[in-house]
């Protein structure tokens, strides 16, 4: 783990008072080196985090939990895991005499976006309480359409026809899901409750797609060189202050003095209900550490056709753990969504062609 770290802070994202200056021509960076190792890591914590996260937040309602704000409290509670490798890096470039601190205008960002998570972790967790996993995580998907969007006008995103064929069927895919609303509605859900936590996950969707590039322009920004432990220091800002807005919410809400309560109440007992909460902290904690180490090796659209490729697999695991139907509507979905990932990266890997097929031909 320490040999990853230390290959991992050999990264640099490179800064600019021009955002079009440091875009990246979709996923392949054509003026720094790409860090693979890097990017496979933070990947596996995407994975990870988005296909397991999901299922315990289900599991925790499904059997007797009802706490929204708790829900929400979980997905950013775990940041404390960021303090071990952060202390490492810190000693390491205390000894060396290097720079380590985030420079105060991007952990300003870093609150002001954990308030936006925050607001977003529950949006999410209400539409979890009454939509099947399956369901709310191909409504998520549409969060690639939003990040698209959102990264042409903040941070001039360049964009491909392969990468809009990704966008539009990655689109469709989730909008097919439209045309059976309530078809898999669970037995205990109104009509009215399916159709809020409907629009709310798409509201949710719309909120994280918002926020990769704000992300992405966070780091663009910077006056000095954005290292990995930069990027560790801002996840842990994101998720500290969005654990903050969470909190507050509990407190108003309750939710600290119902936990026990809840736990000695929990159909498939009170020690399962803490390792529901424990490994659900941990798993959302994995995405954040993956998707906002995706922006900085990446890009804000690259980040988005990641999770948007990975929410199908999480249907399936629903499918899968909790016997949710899968309706022809669902099998369209995920086919159309991996058709779009297929079309992103054969357009990623023809651009990548193209390049070094330029600097070949560059005279030396």
């Amino acid at each position: 783990m320490s040999l990853d770290i230390e290959r991992a802070e050999e990264t640099q994202f490179p800064t600019s008072t021009n955002v079009d200056n440091t875009k990246l021509e979709d996923a392949t960076p054509p003026k720094r080196k790409i860090n693979w190792l890097l990017i496979a890591m933070n990947v596996t914590c995407v994975g990870l985090g988005t296909i397991g996260g999901p299922l315990m937040v289900r599991l925790y309602f499904l059997h007797g939990g009802s706490k929204r704000w708790l829900s929400s409290w979980l997905q950013t509670a775990g940041f404390p895991i960021l303090l071990g490798p952060l202390s490492f890096l810190y000693m390491k470039h205390r000894a060396r005499g290097q720079r380590f601190f985030a420079e105060p205008k991007l952990m300003i960002a870093s609150a002001v976006i954990g308030v936006i998570i925050g607001l977003d972790n529950f949006m999410y967790s209400h539409g979890l309480s009454v939509l099947p996993v399956s369901t709310s995580s191909l409504l998520f998907s549409t969060q690639l359409a939003f990040t698209a969007f959102f990264a042409l006008i903040i941070v001039r995103q360049r964009f491909t026809p392969y990468s809009v064929n990704a966008v539009v069927l990655m689109t469709l895919g989730s909008v097919l899901l439209g045309l059976r609303k309530g078809g898999d509605r669970p037995a205990n859900v109104s009509n009215g409750e399916y159709m809020v936590g409907f629009i709310i996950t798409i509201g949710a969707a719309a909120l994280i797609g918002f926020v990769l590039p704000c992300v992405e322009l966070a780091y663009a920004k910077a006056s000095k060189a954005i290292t990995y432990p930069v990027v560790l220091q801002f996840q842990l800002g994101v998720t500290f202050f969005a654990t903050v807005f969470s909190t507050i919410g509990m407190i108003a809400h309750k939710d600290f003095s119902a936990i026990s309560r809840e736990a000695k109440a929990y159909t498939i007992g009170e020690a399962k209900y803490y390792l529901v909460i424990v490994w659900g902290a941990i798993l959302f904690q994995l995405v954040y550490i993956g998707s906002l180490g995706l922006v900085f090796c990446t890009s804000s659209l690259f980040t988005g056709v990641v999770t948007a490729t990975l929410l199908p697999l999480t249907e399936i695991a629903a499918v899968i753990f909790f016997k949710e139907k899968f309706t022809g509507e669902k099998g369209m979905s995920l086919a159309l969504c991996l058709w779009g990932f297929m079309s992103y990266f054969y357009g990623a890997y023809i651009m990548e062609r193209k390049q070094r097929k330029a600097q070949e031909e560059e005279p030396k």
